[in-house]
Protein backbone atom coordinates (compact mmCIF):
# COMPACT_ATOMS: atom_id res chain seq x y z
CA UNK A 1 0.00 0.00 0.00
CA UNK A 2 1.16 3.41 -0.41
CA UNK A 3 1.71 6.15 1.71
CA UNK A 4 -0.31 8.40 0.93
CA UNK A 5 -1.16 12.05 2.79
CA UNK A 6 -4.96 11.57 3.00
CA UNK A 7 -5.33 14.48 5.86
CA UNK A 8 -4.14 17.63 7.04
CA UNK A 9 -4.92 20.14 9.85
CA UNK A 10 -4.54 23.60 10.62
CA UNK A 11 -3.96 24.72 14.63
CA UNK A 12 -5.39 27.78 15.36
CA UNK A 13 -5.20 30.30 18.28
CA UNK A 14 -8.46 31.58 17.48
CA UNK A 15 -10.06 28.77 15.71
CA UNK A 16 -13.18 31.15 14.40
CA UNK A 17 -10.60 33.84 12.97
CA UNK A 18 -9.21 30.72 10.38
CA UNK A 19 -12.39 29.39 9.67
CA UNK A 20 -13.35 32.76 8.77
CA UNK A 21 -10.11 33.16 6.84
CA UNK A 22 -10.03 30.02 4.46
CA UNK A 23 -14.01 30.03 4.15
CA UNK A 24 -13.36 33.38 2.62
CA UNK A 25 -10.55 32.98 0.78
CA UNK A 26 -10.70 29.19 -0.66
CA UNK A 27 -14.69 28.25 -0.25
CA UNK A 28 -13.88 25.85 2.14
CA UNK A 29 -16.76 24.03 4.63
CA UNK A 30 -15.97 23.52 8.40
CA UNK A 31 -17.84 21.84 10.59
CA UNK A 32 -17.33 21.68 14.42
CA UNK A 33 -17.36 18.47 15.92
CA UNK A 34 -20.04 18.72 19.07
CA UNK A 35 -17.81 21.05 21.81
CA UNK A 36 -14.89 20.47 21.07
CA UNK A 37 -12.25 22.37 19.67
CA UNK A 38 -12.14 20.86 16.85
CA UNK A 39 -13.66 21.39 13.12
CA UNK A 40 -13.37 18.99 9.75
CA UNK A 41 -12.50 20.35 6.64
CA UNK A 42 -14.02 20.09 3.42
CA UNK A 43 -11.98 21.33 0.65
CA UNK A 44 -14.52 20.88 -2.10
CA UNK A 45 -15.11 18.81 -5.24
CA UNK A 46 -12.89 16.25 -6.35
CA UNK A 47 -11.35 15.73 -2.44
CA UNK A 48 -11.42 12.20 -1.17
CA UNK A 49 -13.79 11.12 1.17
CA UNK A 50 -12.15 8.70 3.42
CA UNK A 51 -14.00 6.48 1.02
CA UNK A 52 -12.64 3.64 -1.59
CA UNK A 53 -15.66 3.87 -3.74
CA UNK A 54 -14.94 7.38 -4.55
CA UNK A 55 -12.03 9.17 -6.09
CA UNK A 56 -10.57 12.26 -5.98
CA UNK A 57 -7.23 14.00 -6.06
CA UNK A 58 -7.16 16.27 -3.19
CA UNK A 59 -7.48 15.60 0.73
CA UNK A 60 -9.93 17.34 3.70
CA UNK A 61 -8.62 18.14 6.72
CA UNK A 62 -9.32 19.74 9.83
CA UNK A 63 -8.63 22.79 12.35
CA UNK A 64 -7.73 22.42 15.67
CA UNK A 65 -7.33 24.68 18.59
CA UNK A 66 -3.47 25.67 19.47
CA UNK A 67 -2.26 24.04 22.56
CA UNK A 68 0.28 26.82 22.62
CA UNK A 69 1.19 30.30 21.67
CA UNK A 70 0.84 31.24 17.57
CA UNK A 71 4.16 31.01 15.95
CA UNK A 72 6.69 34.66 16.34
CA UNK A 73 7.26 36.51 13.14
CA UNK A 74 9.89 35.41 11.62
CA UNK A 75 9.95 31.67 13.77
CA UNK A 76 11.16 28.91 11.62
CA UNK A 77 8.46 26.62 10.17
CA UNK A 78 7.19 24.34 12.97
CA UNK A 79 5.69 21.28 11.58
CA UNK A 80 4.69 20.67 7.92
CA UNK A 81 2.80 23.55 5.21
CA UNK A 82 0.52 22.55 2.70
CA UNK A 83 0.18 23.96 -0.86
CA UNK A 84 -3.31 24.73 -2.39
CA UNK A 85 -3.92 23.92 -6.38
CA UNK A 86 -5.53 27.14 -7.68
CA UNK A 87 -6.19 28.55 -10.92
CA UNK A 88 -5.18 32.28 -10.02
CA UNK A 89 -2.45 32.23 -7.49
CA UNK A 90 -1.92 36.24 -7.95
CA UNK A 91 -5.62 36.61 -7.55
CA UNK A 92 -6.03 34.78 -4.05
CA UNK A 93 -2.59 36.55 -3.05
CA UNK A 94 -3.94 39.61 -3.14
CA UNK A 95 -7.24 38.38 -1.36
CA UNK A 96 -5.53 36.16 1.49
CA UNK A 97 -3.34 39.51 2.18
CA UNK A 98 -7.25 41.49 2.48
CA UNK A 99 -8.29 39.15 4.33
CA UNK A 100 -4.97 38.74 7.40
CA UNK A 101 -3.05 36.84 5.43
CA UNK A 102 1.24 38.23 5.31
CA UNK A 103 3.51 38.09 2.29
CA UNK A 104 5.92 34.97 3.33
CA UNK A 105 6.74 34.79 -0.72
CA UNK A 106 5.39 36.61 -3.75
CA UNK A 107 4.21 35.06 -6.97
CA UNK A 108 6.77 33.88 -8.72
CA UNK A 109 7.02 31.16 -11.72
CA UNK A 110 9.09 28.35 -11.49
CA UNK A 111 9.99 26.80 -14.97
CA UNK A 112 8.88 22.62 -14.48
CA UNK A 113 6.51 23.53 -11.50
CA UNK A 114 4.28 26.35 -12.36
CA UNK A 115 3.15 29.52 -10.92
CA UNK A 116 4.01 29.28 -7.05
CA UNK A 117 3.56 31.85 -3.94
CA UNK A 118 3.45 31.21 0.15
CA UNK A 119 1.42 33.37 2.74
CA UNK A 120 1.35 33.11 6.33
CA UNK A 121 -2.45 32.86 7.91
CA UNK A 122 -3.87 35.36 10.63
CA UNK A 123 -2.66 32.66 12.89
CA UNK A 124 0.80 32.49 11.65
CA UNK A 125 0.65 29.11 9.51
CA UNK A 126 2.41 28.56 6.67
CA UNK A 127 0.33 27.48 3.23
CA UNK A 128 0.56 28.34 -0.69
CA UNK A 129 -0.83 28.45 -3.94
CA UNK A 130 0.41 26.73 -6.72
CA UNK A 131 -1.03 27.16 -10.70
CA UNK A 132 0.29 24.74 -13.53
CA UNK A 133 -0.16 28.67 -15.00
CA UNK A 134 2.82 30.77 -15.58
CA UNK A 135 2.34 34.79 -15.40
CA UNK A 136 3.43 35.10 -19.39
CA UNK A 137 0.38 32.61 -19.61
CA UNK A 138 1.90 29.21 -20.63
CA UNK A 139 0.43 25.88 -19.02
CA UNK A 140 3.58 24.14 -17.29
CA UNK A 141 1.53 20.56 -17.48
CA UNK A 142 0.82 21.43 -21.19
CA UNK A 143 4.21 22.39 -21.84
CA UNK A 144 5.51 19.52 -20.12
CA UNK A 145 3.36 17.04 -22.02
CA UNK A 146 1.38 16.42 -19.03
CA UNK A 147 -2.34 17.63 -20.12
CA UNK A 148 -4.21 18.55 -22.99
CA UNK A 149 -4.68 22.23 -23.85
CA UNK A 150 -7.87 22.18 -21.69
CA UNK A 151 -6.61 21.20 -18.72
CA UNK A 152 -7.40 23.78 -15.73
CA UNK A 153 -4.83 25.71 -14.33
CA UNK A 154 -5.15 24.07 -11.03
CA UNK A 155 -3.21 20.94 -11.79
CA UNK A 156 -5.72 18.79 -10.78
CA UNK A 157 -7.11 17.08 -13.81
CA UNK A 158 -7.52 16.44 -18.25
CA UNK A 159 -10.31 17.17 -19.62
CA UNK A 160 -11.70 13.61 -19.50
CA UNK A 161 -12.00 13.87 -15.47
CA UNK A 162 -8.48 11.76 -14.74
CA UNK A 163 -5.53 13.14 -13.04
CA UNK A 164 -2.23 13.46 -15.36
CA UNK A 165 -0.22 12.71 -12.85
CA UNK A 166 -1.87 9.22 -12.17
CA UNK A 167 -2.93 8.27 -15.64
CA UNK A 168 0.29 8.38 -16.72
CA UNK A 169 1.91 6.36 -14.32
CA UNK A 170 4.47 8.95 -13.80
CA UNK A 171 7.72 7.83 -12.20
CA UNK A 172 10.05 10.06 -9.48
CA UNK A 173 12.44 10.60 -12.88
CA UNK A 174 9.55 11.56 -15.64
CA UNK A 175 7.82 13.88 -12.58
CA UNK A 176 8.90 17.54 -13.16
CA UNK A 177 7.38 18.05 -9.65
CA UNK A 178 9.36 15.07 -8.13
CA UNK A 179 12.56 16.12 -10.25
CA UNK A 180 12.51 19.92 -8.40
CA UNK A 181 12.41 18.13 -5.55
CA UNK A 182 8.99 19.17 -4.64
Amino acid sequence: MANLVVHFEIHATEPQRLVDFYSSLLGWKFEQFGEMGYWSIDTGDGSTRNSPQQAGFGINGGLTKRQGPAPAPGSPVMGADLVVAVDDVDGLFAKALQLGATEAVAPNDMQGVGRLAYLLDPDGNVFGLLSSMLSDGTNQMVADGLADESAPAALDSRSDGTNPLVADGLSEETNPMAADGL
